[in-house]
């Protein structure tokens, strides 16, 4: 254990700085080093660690729940397709007047349509009414590499 004024004679005579690296920690921690060449290393850092990092996009396609046939297709295509591209999608169905009272029409569309894409994308979160909508989100199947 050194003391302060003898660690700030060294640090200068090393023409470097003293930094305090543990300062909750009794008695605090300090270490003799080059603070702007850290500082630009742990910036190097973490600009290597934001390239590498994947964003993840939440593509939405909204449903009622009096959906025709060939409509639901077209948009089940929507989902399948953003789910290949590698997003995730929430699905939401919007209820409107009487059709709140059926949530369980809902429900049904959604586990049809979770059915249809199992291939493409997994359910991540159970389907959940908030208000006058119903949500679930799908994320996309990972696939191994062959």
């Amino acid at each position: 254990m050194v003391r302060t004024d003898e660690a700030r004679k060294i640090a200068y005579e090393a023409d470097l700085d003293l930094v305090e690296v543990a300062p909750n920690a009794k008695p605090p921690v300090c270490k003799i080093m080059d603070f702007g060449k850290f500082k630009y290393e742990q910036a190097q850092k973490a600009r290597e660690s934001r390239k590498n990092q994947q964003q993840t996009v939440v593509k939405e396609q909204k449903f009622r729940p009096k959906i025709d046939d060939h409509d639901y297709e077209t948009k089940k295509n929507n989902v399948i397709r953003f789910l290949d591209k590698g997003s995730k999608v929430k699905v939401t169905i919007m209820f409107r007047g009487r059709e709140q009272s059926r949530p369980e029409l809902g429900f049904r569309l959604l586990q049809r349509l979770a059915d249809d894409v199992a291939e493409h994308g997994t359910v991540e979160a159970r389907p959940k009414q908030d208000g006058r909508n119903m949500t679930v989100v799908l994320a996309p199947v990972r696939k191994g590499k062959k």
